[in-house]
């Protein structure tokens, strides 16, 4: 069985998802958040495996329950939907919704 290969840039996930970047010069292990912010939003199943293969599936769930401060609500049901063991109760994003109600005193 052949091992996996752990990518060392993301130069696969192709130029569609980063158009406004030069992905040459960005340095995909500072700025982590941004990319899977992006992919999560924009990608497909094959874009979120070859995060996957980059960060590991631990650190993807971990930044996007823990990191990410704002995604659009079509974004947290797909983050769902490619990762289902996620509950967006647990999401930052989600706890963060400026249209969730708040009890004043």
């Amino acid at each position: 069985m052949k091992k996996e290969q752990k990518l060392t840039d993301i130069s696969t996930l192709g130029t569609q998802l980063f158009w406004d970047t030069d992905i040459n010069k960005l340095d995909y292990q500072k700025a982590y958040i941004p990319i899977i912010v992006r992919v999560i939003e924009r990608g497909d199943q094959s874009e979120i495996d070859e995060i996957v293969r980059l960060y590991s599936k631990e650190k993807i769930l971990l930044t996007i329950c823990k990191e990410i401060k704002f995604l659009p609500n079509y974004a947290i049901e797909r983050a769902i939907r490619f990762f289902p063991e996620l509950r967006k109760e647990d999401m930052l994003c989600y706890q963060n919704r400026k249209d969730k109600s708040y009890h004043w005193i």
